[in-house]
């Protein structure tokens, strides 16, 4: 749970095609930002590979990324924003959002924290490290330590339903996601985002309840894009 909150399958399969699509829409948009082709555009060949993981339907693929690039005679006025604090028991948390109303999108996030506590700017973001986060499955029995090594990666962890997590430097993610491949993995997903230093593992089972419904809630909000929280497991 330390490197990105992800909510409980049963809950996250309810409304999960419409939720997924809608924030990588966002991401592409502000990709596209930057050029429309993603072989020379590092972040927009990123996240359209997670679109096509999650079979994102073609047209709305190539509408997003029109979309972003202005090729539509259309403006994109998405702003990403952070917001941290503690969930419940004082469990560090930071929240990323894609916002087309950054005033509104502050109030409905501050509303959100009144289990929690909404913190200042840099009140939490000290606590966890900025680094690449790439998930990748491995074939053919493909060792997860060497192709770290092999890859240029930082580190490396076991991830969901058998795939690992290899951590890298920001300025590394795309090399790494370009090189593992070679070294026997299909990369699932890949983005920046915050793991914790001094992740809380002293939490009761109500305890721990209560900051799975805090996350679920700021998770459910339509402009939030990630939520990294300081929980062990």
């Amino acid at each position: 749970m330390g490197a990105q909150w992800k909510a409980k399958p049963k809950e996250a399969a309810a409304n999960a095609r419409g939720k997924i699509f809608g924030r990588l829409v966002k991401e592409i948009m502000i990709a596209a930002r930057n050029g429309a082709d993603p072989d020379m555009n590092p972040k927009l060949r990123l996240a359209v590979h997670q679109a096509k993981k999650a079979s994102m339907p073609k047209d709305t693929l190539e509408r997003a990324i029109k979309k972003g690039a202005g090729l539509l005679g259309e403006t994109v006025n998405f702003e990403r924003t952070t917001y941290e604090g503690f969930a419940p028991h004082q469990v560090p948390v930071i929240i990323e959002c894609l916002t087309d109303n950054v005033n509104r999108t502050v109030a409905e996030i501050r509303v959100l924290f009144r289990k929690g506590q909404m913190g200042a700017s840099g009140s939490v973001t000290w606590d966890f490290d900025h680094v690449g986060l790439i998930e990748a499955a491995p074939e053919d029995g493909a060792d997860a330590e060497l192709a770290a090594i092999e890859a240029g990666a930082q580190d490396f962890e076991p991830s969901d339903e058998g795939n690992s997590l290899f951590i890298t430097e920001p300025t590394d993610l795309d090399a790494v996601c370009r090189a593992l491949p070679e070294h026997g993995f299909t990369v699932q997903s890949a983005h920046l985002g915050y793991r914790p230093k001094n992740p809380v593992a002293t939490l009761t089972a109500a305890e721990l309840e209560e900051v799975e419904a805090f996350l679920e809630a700021i998770d459910a909000h339509d402009d939030v894009q990630n939520v990294y929280v300081g929980l062990t497991g």
